[in-house]
């Protein structure tokens, strides 16, 4: 290679880092101006209303098509919450991705089994990475499974009868607690 071949490389790879440096201060910046995409995002992971899951606008049910969200798992918890006149128990995950995302499911679902299960046999540091979250149908119609992904790997983390959720629920909320302290 010449010297002017080599100066000219340099030159091309100097404006190349320079537009991708532009580019993820665009991407840093707040939206401004008119958008539909102001507060939290809260979905419902149920199959009450005719897909996997779905969120509600002015209290009418929206299906969501997309399979999958993904991005940084910021809390899981725990709340009391009334329900069609009764008092029930939610888990309550909190997802960081384009905008904040709050997934409600019912504490005893397949669906939050299978997610505290998945982030419970993770250790704190993998919980740095974005997650992917993809609502499964199961066989019965009621029936909604959660399949857990870190990068392109499916967390595999069977549950049965005989498991302890109460511990299986502390260990997933520590994990994610250290992971973002």
């Amino acid at each position: 290679m010449t010297q002017q071949e080599t100066a000219q490389l340099i030159a091309s790879l100097t404006r190349q880092e320079l537009l991708l440096q532009q580019l993820i201060s665009a991407l840093n910046k707040p939206r401004l101006g008119l958008h539909n995409d102001a507060g939290i995002c809260k979905i419902y992971c149920n199959r009450q209303h005719g897909s996997l899951w779905y969120k509600l606008d002015n209290g009418n049910p929206v299906p969501i098509t997309e399979n999958a969200l993904t991005g940084y798992l910021r809390q899981l918890r725990f709340e009391k919450v009334e329900r069609r006149g009764k008092e029930v128990h939610k888990l309550l995950t909190t997802i960081e991705g384009d905008k904040l995302y709050v997934l409600e499911s019912g504490h005893d679902s397949h669906f939050s089994k299978g997610l505290l299960s998945a982030i419970a046999i993770l250790i704190p540091d993998q919980l740095h990475q974005p997650i992917t979250i993809s609502p499964q149908a199961g066989d019965d119609d009621n029936v909604l499974f959660a399949r857990i992904y870190l990068g392109n790997e499916t967390i595999k983390a069977p549950y049965g009868d005989n498991t302890n959720f109460r511990e299986l629920s502390v260990r997933a909320i520590n994990n994610v607690k250290v992971a973002n302290a």
